[in-house]
């Protein structure tokens, strides 16, 4: 069951890695693609701070230490939990899994670029929400699924 979740995590990486490269392949930082107009466009964004651009402006050798040091402990964590019990419900699994795979995105961008590229950008009117990517998806589908294991909230059965 372990190399189940293992796949899982590696096909989030591997996803991640792809989108990510083709939008810097093929868009400039000023490239702005309307999929649904009004609600959804694909963009490129380098982020150099962390989640949902908090201290993005920041060009400290420090922030970047730093966030790579969280991301290794982040990581080791989420392993150290998704190894030690194998018989946990599946779907805590299967939530930390999709967690390794989006932390082990963002790290591999953060150690090869110095930044974490986005480019999924959602907005409606004047309200904007930050631009993400494949990894930041997974880390929070994952974090719903272990919230909803923590509160109770299980599928109900057939």
């Amino acid at each position: 069951m372990r190399s189940a979740y293992l796949l899982a995590a590696s096909a989030v990486l591997v996803l991640d890695q792809i989108t990510k490269a083709v939008i810097l392949a093929r868009f400039s930082k000023e490239t702005m693609i309307p999929v649904i107009p009004g609600l959804f466009r694909l963009v490129r964004v380098e982020n150099r701070g962390m989640a949902f651009g908090l201290l993005a402006d920041s060009s400290s050798g420090f922030l970047f230490g730093l966030l790579v040091v969280l991301s290794v402990a982040a990581l080791c964590l989420v392993s150290f939990l998704l190894w030690r019990n194998p018989l946990s419900p599946a779907y805590s699994a299967a939530g930390l899994a999709l967690i390794l795979g989006g932390a082990a995105g963002n790290l591999v961008d953060r150690i090869a670029r110095g930044k974490v590229v986005d480019f999924l950008d959602f907005y409606i009117g004047s309200y904007h929400w930050p631009a993400f990517n494949v990894a930041d998806s997974a880390i929070v589908i994952g974090a719903g699924i272990l919230l909803l294991e923590l509160l109770g909230i299980r599928r109900p059965s057939l």
